[in-house]
């Protein structure tokens, strides 16, 4: 029932090719092919994107005009619509010129011809397939990359809307990534090594902006907090999670009144934080003297940040800037984007648990989640609510961004599932992960591949689209399989 703070979307290039010669050779071809080109812009459309439809490009002087316009309009990723043959001098110009990530659509109105009717004007109508390889031959010559060509039919092919919706999806990645502005506050969680990350090569690998901010630019808004707005932001937790007693943990307790109390005036004060700041993310750690408000504030964000992260702002713990970008790529693929790593294995039944003490995506999570005092932090100062829950059963993924011993950025993926069964009731968000061909060789080979020991945890099985993601931003990856 949480809705988005922002709108999931992303502005597609999109333009037609075609073979000049023809429309004086065949009447009412040329009228067709835009009547077909008119039903791809409202498939792509079906997908919650804006669409600058640059028409028909069918010589090479309208080639350089549209690579132009392409260069000015803001797009995300270019879409060229392979709508019958066309030379290569049509779009040489636009690949030459235009760096953004290329989609060659090669969608054929039948899905076969009728042979005993077929004539020169029915196979132009469907030669969507005929000058690709000529495209993408001439994209290698200019040292340019067509990152996917999409083929099938223009009407009832789903697996062909599948493959639009997914580069919809990485569209709205990298719309989203530019310019988005993930904050920094406090500092890494003492001695870990694989947490620090230089904000400047973030930028530069993910045009991203990393605002560095003070504890005390929350307590500020901490201190403005209403009780009306504690009221309001209680009703939400009331509505959005179930408060048990506690089970075997000590550590737990039922959500106290006091607690359920501070978290909502928290939640209000970060609501307030990621405004003012216009955050798209923030990841932070701080730990304050003991008593300080600042302590109280900064330790009592777990259940807010889980909020936020269900309205789309990638809310990570322990300083962990990567990490927080890994769950902002998951978001906008609208797959979730927990704050994840390894538990305890259970080697009996070939499953490790998965999870981490906060934020969690709420989207993911398998019915309700739970709220449940905690006595202490384990590890770190604070106590007070805490976020328990298990991700959705079935398909899951896993994306950690590390760095190489060149400072790059690497993205480690990895595929498994979720399956149904107990999870700890320690306050801490935990699933049954499930791995190929078993569970430990999965784990020994994503840990040999130098990941960070967080990683982003989402639904479903979309490593080869995470992978493209990684390309188009030339960082490099790998698949742990």
């Amino acid at each position: 029932m949480i809705e988005r703070k922002k709108k999931r979307t992303a502005k597609i290039g999109l333009f037609a090719v075609g073979h000049g010669v023809y429309w004086d050779q065949f009447e009412g071809l040329l009228d067709n092919l835009l009547g077909y080109h008119k039903d791809l812009v409202n498939l792509i459309a079906e997908n919650d994107v804006e669409i600058v439809d640059f028409g028909m490009v069918d010589t090479s002087e309208a080639a350089f005009e549209v690579a132009d316009k392409i260069n000015g309009a803001g797009v995300d990723i270019i879409m060229c619509n392979m709508i019958t043959y066309a030379t290569s001098s049509v779009f040489a110009p636009i690949i030459k010129n235009c760096n953004h990530p290329m989609v060659l659509i090669a969608l054929q109105p039948l899905d076969r011809m009728d042979y005993s009717k077929a004539c020169t004007f029915m196979q132009l109508e469907n030669d969507n397939i005929c000058s690709v390889p000529e495209f993408t031959g001439v994209a290698i010559r200019m040292g340019k990359k067509i990152n996917d060509c999409i083929i099938g039919t223009l009407y009832n092919d789903d697996e062909a809307k599948k493959e639009i919706a997914k580069w919809c999806d990485i569209a709205k990645v990298l719309h989203d990534l530019k310019g988005a502005r993930i904050g920094l506050m406090g500092h890494v969680l003492e001695s870990m090594y694989d947490m620090h990350c230089d904000p400047t090569a973030a930028s530069a690998a993910f045009n991203i902006h990393v605002p560095l901010l003070e504890i005390d630019d929350v307590v500020r808004l901490y201190e403005t907090v209403t009780e009306d707005e504690i009221a309001e932001k209680i009703a939400i937790i009331d509505r959005e999670f179930d408060m048990p007693d506690p089970k075997s943990d000590p550590v737990t307790s039922k959500l106290t009144d006091e607690d359920k109390y501070q978290a909502a005036k928290s939640a209000v004060a970060l609501d307030k934080f990621i405004e003012k700041y216009n955050l798209t993310g923030l990841a932070y750690y701080y730990e304050g003297t003991e008593g300080s408000i600042q302590r109280d504030v900064a330790t009592t964000f777990i259940v807010g940040n889980s909020i936020l992260n269900a309205q789309g702002i990638p809310m990570c713990g322990e300083f962990d800037l990567k990490t927080c970008i890994a769950m902002l790529i998951m978001d906008r693929l609208d797959i979730g984007g927990s704050f994840a790593e390894f538990h305890p294995f259970d080697f009996v039944e070939d499953f490790i648990l998965v999870g981490h003490d906060g934020p969690h995506h709420l989207r993911i999570a398998e019915g309700k989640p739970v709220l449940r005092s905690l006595k202490k932090f384990h590890g770190k100062p604070g106590k007070g609510a805490s976020v328990e829950f298990k991700i959705k059963e079935g398909d899951i993924t896993m994306l950690g961004i590390t760095q190489t011993s060149g400072g790059n950025f690497k993205f480690v993926i990895g595929e498994g599932t979720s399956k149904k069964g107990p999870i700890p009731p320690t306050g801490n968000t935990n699933t049954r992960g499930f791995f190929e061909p078993t569970t430990k060789e999965f784990i020994k080979k994503w840990v040999m591949e130098g990941p960070t020991h967080h990683y982003a945890l989402g639904v479903g099985h979309h490593a080869d689209t995470i992978a493209k993601i990684a390309e188009i931003l030339g960082i490099e990856y790998v698949i742990v399989r």
